[in-house]
């Protein structure tokens, strides 16, 4: 796999920031459901792109959504999910009135998010863990070249 395509950049840093994100709707009600749950998925395409976030997957269910996305750090993962309920809330409420009847508000207060992709956790500790010691073979290397060099 080519560096371009398992890291995106921006001016300051590269990354790969994949989140796995879940939210309800309000009492979990299941409002989610045919032209509802079309025009959700279209909707959170269409904002997520609008501010460079790149879905994945998505998947709705009667009462919740499963989002998996890419955003950039420097945004946030929060600030993502902030402006995807609350776009997807005011253009559902507006399209689909009989939403208003069903809930007070389309979504709950909360919602869940995990990170996706990389390596598994133990990868990346061990990788952390063996740095000095990495460090410490790579000097030994380069000083014993150094050495060899030098005669």
């Amino acid at each position: 796999m080519k560096l371009k395509e398992k890291f995106k950049s921006n001016n300051n840093i590269i990354y790969s920031c994949k989140y796995h994100v879940v939210w309800c709707s309000k009492y979990r009600r299941k409002v989610l459901v045919e032209d509802v749950a079309t025009r959700l998925k279209n909707l959170i395409i269409e904002i997520a792109n609008s501010l460079g976030a790149n879905i994945i997957e998505l998947e709705t269910d009667n009462d919740h959504i499963h989002i998996l996305v890419e955003v950039d750090p420097q945004f946030g993962i929060s600030k993502l999910v902030r402006k995807l309920k609350g776009k997807t809330a005011n253009v559902l409420c507006k399209e689909f009135p009989h939403l208003k009847s069903r809930v007070p508000t389309l979504w709950s207060n909360s919602y869940f998010v995990s990170t996706a992709g990389g390596a598994p956790l133990s990868i990346i500790k061990e990788y952390i863990t063996n740095q000095q010691r990495s460090e410490a073979r790579r000097s030994r290397v380069r000083w014993s070249n150094f050495l060899a060099q030098s005669k």
